[in-house]
């Protein structure tokens, strides 16, 4: 048996390169967040007025429920808090790398949350 091996689990459990930069940001912005509350030593209910969402919205974040998150929710619950999040880019190295649709000629999305 041939074993397969993926840039990021990501990789190897979605099916588009879209659905992957979508996982990764959110799960990088979800896990900025949460440290944010963890740091800070904040109850669900203050960290729920501190990102501007309901306290089963900070259940929902702290247990990791991805699934129940929009990117556009996290960029706004880190902007609410005051931190700085930015989308980073990364291109292609070469067309001949694109033309074969290799995983790592794919472009990704990532958020880069500066708390």
């Amino acid at each position: 048996m041939k074993s397969t091996h993926y840039p990021s689990v990501w990789d190897a459990i979605t099916d588009t390169p879209q659905e992957t930069a979508s996982l990764k940001a959110r799960s990088k912005l979800m896990m900025e967040l949460s440290e944010v509350i963890n740091t800070r030593k904040l109850r669900q209910k203050d960290a729920a007025d501190l990102f501007g969402v309901t306290q089963p919205r900070i259940s929902d974040l702290t247990r990791g429920k991805i699934h129940l998150f929009s990117l556009d929710m996290l960029m706004d619950m880190a902007c609410t808090a005051g931190m700085s999040p930015e989308v980073t880019i990364t291109k292609p190295r070469n067309k001949r790398l694109l033309d074969r649709g290799s995983a790592a000629s794919r472009r990704t999305a990532s958020a880069a949350v500066a708390a």
